[in-house]
């Protein structure tokens, strides 16, 4: 250590954190029970359930209304909100629980000439760090002494080394950070982690005033609504029209009605202001049962409860839940920005392929004197090793992938060889491009480095029985091209049979053989890519890799497959206006040497074009596009400031779980449309016989907490039995949907009116055919029949929705639940007519006999045969 570096003082160090503050970047606060309780009234569904529950209130002030009526709307209300908000605060907790459970980081500071493990915390501005191999960057710094090898991939994506050097005196981090200064030669970076060698780091930011805490500042931008919050915004702004507009068109009907039943206008105004004030009261009455029917109750209780079902089950697939409504926006995705390293490739250099000098590629495993001599040039010729953990530490990069692809038992097998010792050895520098080991017992120096170094001295190469043959210098000119195509780096392996010279190959060198090295593509992540693809998600890599390397592995995971479609670079992007990138954004696949900047950028763009995006990413360089896509992937392994910003996190970083939260995301969505389909039915018609019934004689059939129980008692349990629904393969087949698409599609909106109209009918027929009457002992009898009727009918339909297809019990052993429940709430109803009491008041109910129950089963039964009938004759809906 030079004599400079003596490290700050205990009053130095006070001094500097009274300063510059601490080492901190603090996390967003989470969001209590209460803010998360009060954020649901921005729901648009909520706020006309608010709204009549205030005019039920005042309905009941004025006596055309019983207490429970508001107070069952506002019992709705309360409900839902404590649902949503305590999933929210569920998912935020297992989130913060997860990062809790890993080790808090540490680093070695030099204070008063001693060096002590700190917190990273604790550390100021003027500290000195020593740096060794393996260990992360926690503070931005320049280095003041030694040599490192480092990786910026969490910073700018890319996975190369980074050498840095010893800072000359006065060297400071500059103020404008490019991409360039990531790999400039002495600046070091919060984020990066040390590859190789030591050195000693001075701190010159620390906290918020790091590159990583600069970038956390910036994803305080508001979030875009989701998806889902703009279908129900359209869907709300639907029923209200609708509601608001049928109820006053039949209030003024009713009116109409009423002057023509009194001989006309003169004539009724001769009634009196009393009798005509029981009228106002009675349309009004009319008008808001039919605002009541109009408005889906239980939507936004089935979403809170959907969405919190669906949580625990993308936990089982490796996605942890941050924002529940990320769950459905993944669903809806139409465009997905993917990271490259870690998510479509593993994370980490490996050996591809081997092959030997006449560029056959060869299993070495069959080849018994080519892997020990292979062993021997790899396991006596590395600057890395196994730990007490089976861990590979220590070395580069290479150095790494190539003792895995030895192995710890081999490794360790050539260690407890006598014959093995190391007399000399010499390791790689860029200079030389090769690193050699002399092991005297066995006469022989053993080489490994850049091809063409040792290509330009072997003449000889090993075959598979242990020969030295000529080596094919054009098939093995062409086996090196070809993998360098496929963004490999080639190694080259050989022995002489002189002794080490430090910088020097002997003439006599022979060829080993070679091995191809990369980040290789995850296998699952080729076949999730092209699910996705299939899906009509448009998939693009943004990586911090150069263009040829980023080609390569998207050829290889089925991104790219050339023609039309476009790999551009960062510095492309940046010559091209916004509608000249819009005009293309359809044909990228591939964008490298991509910016922070680039990625925000991309997201803005697709936004701006109505496209639902996505965003992967594991780095603090990917943060902000992660905060601002519609939905945020970030990297269970990735920095913390990566998964603050994400909705979701991919706890084995995986693409094919990234393809299940998709998956997931358009069952739930699709799941949410079958209760939908369900409810609106029961509300059509419910609006339809409340408007209809006076004018025909038949007064108040359906009661205003006939429809709170069908809307939020009932819903909720119906929610759970469609929640449970499976992931059919069949959804990964179906078109994205648009931001803007109605929640109620053309099919949907067939299914809905022609079922309701139904149900309408049998109302009508229920109290327009004697038979039914005759069933009955008395007329509260009748009407509380026709209510159960109404009732078993939503159930029986509830089968209906199930499926687009003539099996309506398709898949129902996947959803055992649906039955439990569907029973369950028949024999809720059954038991709401059998109580009386305080609960037959309030629901307007009275015991009825067998004869009653018979005549309600078969008129609700029937709503199967009519949809099985609309099924054949209408067009299924595309997929």
């Amino acid at each position: 250590m030079h004599k400079k570096l003596n490290g700050l003082t205990a009053a130095e160090v006070e001094e500097s954190r009274k300063k510059h503050g601490a080492n901190s970047i603090p996390e967003a606060e989470p969001e209590t029970f209460w803010q998360l309780f009060l954020e649901g009234f921005q729901d648009p569904m909520i706020r006309i359930l608010c709204v009549i529950a205030v005019i039920m209130f005042g309905m009941f002030l004025v006596g055309e209304s019983d207490w429970y009526e508001p107070v069952g709307t506002i019992i709705a209300i309360l409900l839902v909100n404590f649902v949503s908000a305590r999933t929210g605060v569920a998912n935020d907790r297992a989130y913060r629980d997860l990062k809790a459970s890993q080790k808090k980081d540490t680093v070695k500071v030099l204070r008063e000439s001693v060096i002590k493990v700190i917190p990273a915390d604790e550390v100021v501005v003027g500290d000195v760090i020593l740096l060794q191999s393996g260990d992360k960057i926690l503070a931005d710094g320049i280095l003041a002494e030694g040599a490192l090898s480092v990786d910026n991939s969490a910073l700018n994506g890319e996975a190369e080394e980074c050498p840095k050097t010893e800072a000359p005196d006065g060297f400071a981090i500059p103020e404008t950070i490019t991409g360039d200064t990531f790999v400039d030669a002495h600046s070091l970076f919060r984020g990066a982690t040390v590859l190789d060698g030591e050195g000693y780091m001075i701190v010159q930011k620390v906290g918020l005033d790091t590159m990583m805490g600069k970038m956390a500042k910036d994803m305080e931008d508001k979030e875009p609504d989701s998806p889902l919050k703009v279908k129900l915004n359209k869907l709300a702004g639907q029923i209200s029209v609708f509601g608001y507009i049928g109820a006053i068109i039949i209030a003024l009907a009713y009116f109409v009605h009423f002057v023509m039943l009194a001989g006309g206008l003169s004539a009724y105004l001769a009634t009196g202001g009393l009798s005509i004030l029981g009228d106002v009261m009675n349309a009004v009455a009319i008008a808001i049962t039919i605002i009541v029917c109009a408005v889906p109750e239980g939507l936004p209780l089935v979403i809170a409860l959907v969405l919190m079902q669906n949580t625990g089950k993308l936990l089982k697939v490796n996605v942890l839940v941050r924002k529940s409504i990320g769950i459905e926006t993944a669903g809806s995705l139409n465009i997905l920005f993917s990271d490259k390293t870690g998510t479509i490739t593993k994370g980490q250099l490996e050996v591809v392929e081997f092959f030997d000098g006449c560029g056959r590629t060869t299993d070495i495993n069959t080849a018994a004197a080519m892997r020990e001599a292979l062993h021997l040039s790899i396991g006596k010729n590395t600057g890395a090793l196994f730990d007490d953990q089976h861990h590979v530490v220590g070395g580069n990069m290479t150095d790494q992938a190539l003792l895995k692809f030895l192995g710890e038992d081999a490794f360790h097998a050539l260690a407890a060889r006598d014959d093995c010792e190391i007399g000399a050895q010499q390791d790689f520098n860029s200079a030389n491009k090769f690193s050699q080991a002399y092991l005297p017992d066995l006469g022989r120096t053993f080489y490994k480095g850049a091809p063409e170094r040792l290509l330009a001295k072997a003449k000889k190469c090993l075959d598979t029985q242990g020969n030295e043959v000529d080596i094919d210098e054009t098939a093995l000119g062409q086996k090196i091209d070809d993998l360098a195509n496929r963004a490999m780096r080639v190694l080259a392996f050989g022995y002489s049979r002189q002794k080490l010279v430090r910088d020097e190959i002997h003439d006599d060198l022979v060829l080993i053989g070679l091995v191809g090295i990369r980040d290789d593509v995850r296998p699952e992540a080729r076949e999730a890519i092209e699910e996705v693809q299939k899906a009509g998600i448009q998939v693009v890599m943004i990586t911090g890799d150069r263009r040829e390397t980023a080609m390569a592995i998207a050829r290889e995971a089925n991104l790219y497959h050339g023609g039309d479609e476009l790999v551009l670079t960062s510095a492309e992007l940046a010559e091209m206006s916004d509608d000249e990138v819009k005009k293309i954004i359809p044909r990228i696949r591939v964008i490298s040497r991509a910016l922070p900047t680039d990625k925000s950028r991309m997201v803005r763009l697709c936004q701006e074009m109505n496209l639902v995006v996505g965003m992967t990413g594991d780095g603090v360089n990917d943060s902000p596009a992660l905060k601002r896509a519609d939905v945020g992937f970030a990297m269970g392994s990735g920095t913390e400031v990566a998964k603050e910003a994400g909705k979701l996190v991919i706890l084995d970083d995986n693409f094919n779980s990234i393809k299940n939260a998709i998956w997931y995301g358009r069952t739930l969505y699709i799941n949410i449309l079958k209760f939908c389909k369900m409810q609106l039915v029961i509300n059509l018609a419910a609006v339809f016989v409340s408007a209809i019934s006076p004018f025909i004689g038949i007064e108040s059939p359906l009661k205003v907490t006939h429809l709170l129980w069908i809307n939020l008692c009932m819903d909720s349990l119906a929610s759970l039995m469609f929640a449970g629904e499976p992931a059919l393969k069949k959804y990964m087949r179906m078109k994205p949907r648009r931001r803007d698409e109605s929640i109620i599609s053309r099919p949907m909106a067939i299914q809905i009116v022609i079922m309701s109209i139904w149900l309408t009918i049998l109302s009508l027929v229920w109290f327009k055919v004697p038979f039914f009457r005759a069933c009955f002992a008395t007329e509260a009898q009748w009407y509380t029949g026709f209510f159960c009727m109404f009732v078993f009918a939503f159930m029986v339909n509830a089968f209906n929705v199930r499926s687009d297809g003539l099996n309506v019990f398709e898949h129902i052993g996947e959803n055992k639940r649906f039955i439990h429940i569907w029973l369950a709430i028949m024999a809720v109803q059954v038991l709401l007519v059998s109580i009386g009491g305080v609960i037959g008041e309030i629901f307007s109910c009275v015991r009825f006999g067998l004869d009653g129950w018979i005549a309600v089963c078969l008129m609700a039964l029937t709503m199967y045969p009519v949809d099985l009938i609309r099924k054949i004759l209408t067009p299924k809906p595309k997929a």
